[in-house]
């Protein structure tokens, strides 16, 4: 049983956030929202551990559609960094703020770039195509991602300073615009550089504030250097191409791991 901690504490770090705001919310979504979340990621690590193929993929799919389905377009919520910008301008801290804070702030504290991983609903479709393993060396083309973050902000800055109206519907509108235009760039990058995951390597957005938070996660990722036997696979296989034989923090790429756990599934010698 001691194989199955893992997922528990996983629901149980989530439950107490649920229970936590929903105490000091006064707010029955946040206990709904947060448990949902807590037990479908919880469930992706009982699968993975009973060795199911697409256990992430299940999770990438309970939370993905939930936040873009219902959240986004039902509960005309904008879940992007645009939203986040308008909540924090706006002094409300709830729903998106609240999300970001937890997901993709302080939460990578604790498990890295698992949100990139299991619950990003732009990631969730470009891991559908078929280039799951990079084909090219990865491109010095990160810079691009601090220009989208910076447009980001100055769109919603911009939208402030001139006092425009009825913000809410264009935050909603942007939203949706915005997740046709990443989908389609995600899908064009994954066909010119041939990897489903050139859009999170280069443009996304979120990972300004994912990758310095996740060099600290205490979710990681280690090598046996006893049963390694540096056959190079984990390095081949990674979505990221992060070098897990590296069980420094520096490693190449490390901020970059979405525990997407690939390395792990085809280490033949259970090394990692």
């Amino acid at each position: 049983m001691k194989k199955y901690i893992a997922p528990l504490i996983m629901f149980l770090i989530f439950e107490t956030v649920a229970l936590t705001l929903w105490l000091t919310k006064d707010n029955l979504f946040y206990l709904f929202n947060f448990s949902y979340i807590g037990i479908s990621i919880a469930t992706g690590l009982f699968l993975f551990i009973r060795k199911y193929k697409y256990a992430r993929r299940v999770v990438q799919l309970l939370v993905g559609l939930y936040m873009l389905v219902y959240l986004g377009v039902i509960c005309q919520e904008n879940m992007q960094i645009e939203g986040f910008w308008y909540y924090l301008f706006t002094g409300v801290f709830e729903a998106t703020t609240i999300h970001y804070a937890v997901a993709k702030i302080f939460g990578p504290l604790v498990f890295g770039r698992g949100w990139c991983g299991y619950a990003c609903w732009t990631a969730m479709v470009l891991d559908f195509l078929p280039y799951k393993v990079p084909q090219a060396p990865r491109k010095k083309l990160g810079w691009i991602r601090y220009i989208t973050f910076a447009a980001s902000l100055v769109f919603v800055a911009e939208l402030f300073l001139a006092h425009v109206g009825n913000l809410e519907r264009i935050m909603f509108w942007a939203f949706i615009i915005g997740n046709v235009l990443y989908y389609a760039v995600g899908i064009v990058l994954a066909y010119v550089f041939k990897d489903n995951r050139a859009f999170c390597k280069y443009i996304c957005p979120i990972t300004v504030f994912l990758k310095p938070m996740s060099y600290f996660s205490l979710l990681r990722i280690k090598c046996d250097k006893d049963k390694c036997v540096s056959c190079g696979k984990c390095k081949r296989i990674c979505p990221m191409q992060v070098d897990m034989t590296d069980n420094s923090r520096k490693r190449e790429n490390g901020t970059e791991c979405i525990l997407c756990m690939e390395c792990v599934r085809n280490c033949p010698k259970n090394a990692l």
